[in-house]
């Protein structure tokens, strides 16, 4: 079946249909990539289960939804400019209908290279709110631990409680409306960008190899395969899988500037934890006290995260909702 041209407004459509969709099957498992690739040191949890299970006992069930609505807000831009961008480039980069492995790369990094503008702001406000609960739980376990060792105070257990409960308090209900006025108050639009670098060091190689990627992966369930009709489209599983398949891909091989970008957009540190004054200065703290595996963190959540994601991306695209929609309104 030839595959019709697509407007840029259907395209937008598609990219966030599918990052609202995207983004509330898969946020828990991103709140716990979070939680545990900013553990230093005292370890509050022992791996991704570990940590939705303690999540879901100390915050309820909406406790893995933490950060969620600024996600579910800004993910629709942000997956319609990654997406479309894309396209865009990839039209514009192509000669007679072909478009060579080059041009795919390069249209992959103007994609990612677009996205930041909404990705950092975005990433900036979820990581706070998803590491609240985090801090929270490190506040108390170093309560209960300094209530059990011998203390001149009369009442450890009372007073180790109190600051548990006004720590939890004070730390597992930040907002981001909150954030977002005491970031612009003290520093101004800079403070919400803070880690573009880091994050432009992430998107940017992800889109490089997820793009071109998911192209091949694609094109062999064409008739013909690689040597196919270009403009043929894959059957809807072919562009399911592929989505899949790239997108795992391509997380595990960024998890490493994932980890670094995460750790400078955290602004509030737990106890022993390490500040960064830079991409440098985290990557040599992260291997003087963590070792290489630190940079690892998280790999298996990203890979949980980003598979369906995409896939359930270009399952949309497939679709056409977003010319079923303008289709409508016309």
């Amino acid at each position: 079946m030839p595959e019709k041209k697509v407007s840029l407004p259907a395209k937008l459509i598609n990219g966030g249909v599918a990052g609202l969709v995207g983004v509330t099957c898969v946020f828990p498992i991103d709140l716990a990539k979070t939680r545990l690739q900013n553990q230093q040191g005292a370890r509050v949890y022992s791996g991704m289960l570990d940590c939705l299970i303690k999540t879901v006992r100390a915050e309820g069930y909406f406790g893995m939804y933490r950060g969620a609505a600024v996600n579910l807000t800004l993910v629709t831009p942000e997956k319609a400019i990654k997406l479309a961008a894309n396209d865009v480039f990839r039209q514009q980069l192509s000669k007679d209908g072909k478009l060579p492995l080059w041009g795919e790369i390069l249209a992959g990094c103007g994609a990612g290279t677009c996205q930041v503008v909404v990705t950092t702001p975005m990433e900036m406000l979820k990581i706070q709110l998803q590491d609240a609960g985090r801090l929270a739980a490190q506040r108390s376990v170093s309560a209960s631990a300094s209530a059990s060792a011998p203390a001149a105070s009369p009442s450890p257990t009372l007073v180790a409680s109190q600051t548990a409960q006004t720590s939890h308090t004070a730390a597992a209900r930040p907002s981001a409306t909150r954030i977002t006025l005491n970031l612009l108050r003290t520093q101004g639009l800079r403070g919400l960008y803070r880690g573009t670098g880091a994050t432009l060091l992430r998107d940017v190689p992800f889109s490089m190899i997820y793009f071109p990627l998911f192209a091949k992966l694609n094109a062999v369930g064409r008739r013909g395969g690689l040597h196919g009709n270009p403009q043929e489209r894959a059957p809807f599983m072919q562009s399911f899988m592929a989505g899949c398949g790239a997108g795992s891909v391509a997380a595990v091989a960024v998890t490493p500037l994932d980890v670094i970008k995460t750790r400078l957009q955290t602004l509030q540190k737990g106890e022993g934890e390490d500040s960064y004054r830079g991409i440098i200065d985290c990557v040599r703290r992260i291997l003087r006290r963590e070792g290489p595996l630190a940079f690892l963190k998280g790999a298996t959540c990203r890979a949980l995260v980003i598979a369906p994601l995409f896939g359930i991306a270009q399952g949309v695209y497939f679709l056409g909702i977003g010319e079923k929609v303008l289709g409508i309104l016309e």
